[in-house]
């Protein structure tokens, strides 16, 4: 029974489970019958068709193998694509984060720079209008006191004050 299930499973049909031999069988794939190593039983020197079998179930986990490891490859190769787009994703959301913080602060900056040179200029602009009119003041008082002493010094000009030196020639 073992050697026609053998057989059945080489030539590629699909062998329904029948006892012991036929639950070491597993479904074909992609017209393959998979027999575990368990089914071969040595008792003697290996038949050809024994040795066929062994060396069909080596072909045969050989291409799972390689099957399992091309398909772990191309998921690792997808995820690994995943998360370099992802940490594009967040680099760009965190410089956009950046620069709109920074923009944020820039104008922060920039009203209490303002702010501050308006309140110094405020503060130095009262400080020279006091000053301007305080020569104003000063200057009228001066004017008003050089246009008085100018009064009476003419008022009391005379031939003494005046130094007039006349010769009369004839």
């Amino acid at each position: 029974m073992e050697q026609r299930l053998s057989q059945s499973c080489i030539k590629g049909l699909d062998v329904q489970n029948e006892g012991d031999a036929g639950s070491a069988l597993s479904r074909p794939s992609r017209g393959l019958c998979l027999v575990q190593s368990t089914t071969l039983k040595e008792t003697g020197p290996l038949l050809p068709q024994d040795k066929e079998n062994k060396a069909a179930i080596k072909i045969q986990a050989w291409w799972r193998g390689l099957l399992v490891r091309r398909t772990l490859l191309h998921a690792a190769l997808r995820a690994w694509i995943i998360q370099c787009w992802w940490r594009a994703v967040l680099a760009r959301a965190l410089d956009k984060r950046r620069r709109t913080m920074l923009l944020l602060y820039s104008r922060q900056e920039g009203a209490v720079v303002k702010l501050q040179a308006r309140a110094r200029m405020w503060r130095i602009r009262r400080c020279f209008c006091r000053a301007r009119a305080a020569a104003c003041i000063i200057q009228a008082y001066w004017r008003w006191y050089a246009s008085r002493n100018r009064k009476l010094e003419s008022s009391h000009t005379t031939a003494e004050h005046l130094e007039i030196d006349i010769k009369i020639l004839v």
